[in-house]
Order: C-alpha cells, then sequence, then structure tokens
C-alpha cells in the first residue's frame, strides 16, 4: 500500500523520539529521516522503525484518521511509531508556536526598540513628531506576514523544528565529545 505524507511525517517523528531516548545516533536518524520523506509503501516505512521499541504511550501512528485494514494495519502494528496531534517540545510548546515565535520574534523586538525612540524623542521635543517607524513596521510586517500564512500552508513549522532538533542533537554530541576528550586527557595526566 502507497504512504501518505502524513505516515511519512509520524515514522520521521518516531524517529525523532528514538534519537531523543539515544537509540539512533546522528548520522543514523539522518539518513533514515531522508528514507523516510523518500519512502513510497508502508513496508519502506516499516523498515525504518523496525528494529525500535514502541513508544511508551501516546496515540499511535495514524490515529488522526480511520483505523487502517489489512497490509495497512499490519504495517502500522509493525512500525509501532507514536506522533502527537501536536508535536512539542520540552517547555510544551507546539512546533507551530514555537515557529511563529522565531519568524516574528526580530521584528516585534525591533518594532519595539522604533516605536520607544520615537516617543522618547517625541518626548523630549514636547510634540508628537512624524511617526516615522510606520516607514519600518508596515513593509517589514506585510513581509512577516506573507512568511506566516505561506509557511503555515506548506509546512514550515514541522520541517523547521526538524532541522532544530537536528541541531540540538548535533550541540550534543559535540558536548559529549568535548567531555570524552576532557576525561581522556585527565586519564593521561593522572597516569
Amino acid at each position: 500500500m502507497r504512504a501518505a505524507d502524513a505516515d511519512r511525517q509520524a515514522v520521521a517523528d518516531r524517529l525523532r523520539v528514538a534519537v531523543d531516548e539515544g537509540r539512533l545516533d546522528l548520522h543514523e536518524y539522518d539518513e533514515r529521516l531522508q528514507r523516510a520523506y523518500a519512502a513510497r509503501t508502508y513496508a519502506d516505512l516499516t523498515d525504518l522503525v523496525a528494529d525500535l521499541p514502541a513508544p511508551a504511550a501516546g496515540p499511535t501512528w495514524g490515529a488522526e484518521r480511520p483505523a487502517p485494514a489489512g497490509a495497512e494495519a499490519s504495517a502500522l502494528a509493525v512500525a509501532g511509531a507514536a506522533v502527537p496531534a501536536r508535536t512539542a517540545d520540552p517547555s510544551g510548546r507546539p512546533v507551530t508556536a514555537r515557529w511563529l515565535a522565531e519568524v516574528w520574534e526580530p521584528y516585534l523586538k525591533v518594532v519595539g526598540i522604533v516605536l520607544a525612540v520615537w516617543a522618547v524623542t517625541s518626548v523630549l521635543s514636547g510634540e508628537a513628531l512624524y511617526f516615522w517607524p510606520g516607514w519600518v513596521a508596515g513593509p517589514w510586517g506585510a513581509v512577516v506576514l506573507v512568511r506566516t500564512v505561506s509557511g503555515i500552508t506548506s509546512g514550515e513549522p514541522r520541517r523547521w523544528a526538524a532541522q532544530e532538533e537536528r541541531r540540538r542533537q548535533r550541540r550534543r554530541e559535540k558536548r559529549a565529545r568535548k567531555r570524552e576528550r576532557k576525561a581522556a586527557k585527565r586519564a593521561l595526566g593522572e597516569g
């Protein structure tokens, strides 16, 4: 049976969980993730998670749609992948909310600073000056709004979250290698 995009995403989420649990290293995760997005059938997806234990709790892969039948059901049962309805980070914020914060935060910070500068200069001059912050906030706000709408409709938050997860994993691995090198140097220095 042919796999759908939602099925590929569910397997990608299950692989992310496996990386978080320490069952896959970053290289293997990247390799399997590429194969998951290139998979055409449920058999292709099942092979990617067959050596991983079933997740402890949560809705099963495909829970958002009606219960599958036949070959699809057996593929799903073997895969045992879990995908929460809204994937969240350790702080509990949903992926879309994190992505929106990432997109809008620079804009809001700069507009806040520009408005504060305008307000202070207006107060110091004793009159309301020309509202020049509109030239910063207006065009940039339109660009950020278009990016937000197009990003949400194209599924950008999930891709961004996967990329962020890969970055976090690389940082964790780099710190672990650094600790190992320090421990090895200490061991050589003491010996």
